[in-house]
């Protein structure tokens, strides 16, 4: 069990996955339904994929998107996949980041094995790489206080998604 916990503090992208004995096509029109009867979320439906998110004027840089795939087992019942995550422009520009860091820190390590083997100082180079390592870090405690601000958010997406699926059992 600590194992579990320990790997859910790491994740970037909190995900979950619990099956329903609704069929998939009838889950996906109570998200339709809910689309028309509330105003509180934006609900945007491709195939069966359901997003859900927070109006534009209640959202601010951080807010979380929650990604749902209902998937069809049988007739009879179906498996939804949920996965929440950032904006994809902000998500985007964290990777972008995260793809210069790494790249820099390559470039300096290259430069600084180049050095090496010449037998000149490669002090700056292996410095460089350290300031790489320190923003990477750096990356990551903000991206973890970016899910704390968006913390709440989450939970009232999650509640929405509930209350939603839940509306199933009361219609059928």
């Amino acid at each position: 069990m600590s194992n579990s916990s320990t790997l859910n503090e790491v994740v970037l992208r909190p995900r979950f996955k619990f099956e329903k004995n609704q069929n998939n096509e009838y889950l996906l029109g109570l998200f339709d339904k809910a689309k028309k009867e509330q105003d509180n979320f934006i609900v945007s439906r491709i195939d069966n994929h359901v997003f859900l998110k927070l109006p534009k004027n209640k959202q601010h840089f951080w807010s979380p998107q929650l990604h749902l795939e209902i998937d069809e087992i049988d007739e009879n019942s179906c498996t939804i996949r949920g996965l929440f995550g950032p904006n994809p422009t902000v998500w985007t520009m964290f990777m972008f980041f995260h793809f210069i860091v790494a790249g820099l820190f390559i470039g300096f390590g290259v430069w600084a094995y180049t050095n090496w083997a010449l037998k000149t100082s490669y002090a700056l180079q292996i410095s460089l790489m350290f300031f790489m390592v320190i923003i990477w870090i750096a990356l990551y405690v903000i991206g973890q206080m970016g899910k704390k601000a968006g913390m709440e958010e989450m939970h009232l997406l999650h509640g929405f998604m509930r209350d939603t699926l839940r509306n199933a059992k009361f219609e059928s």
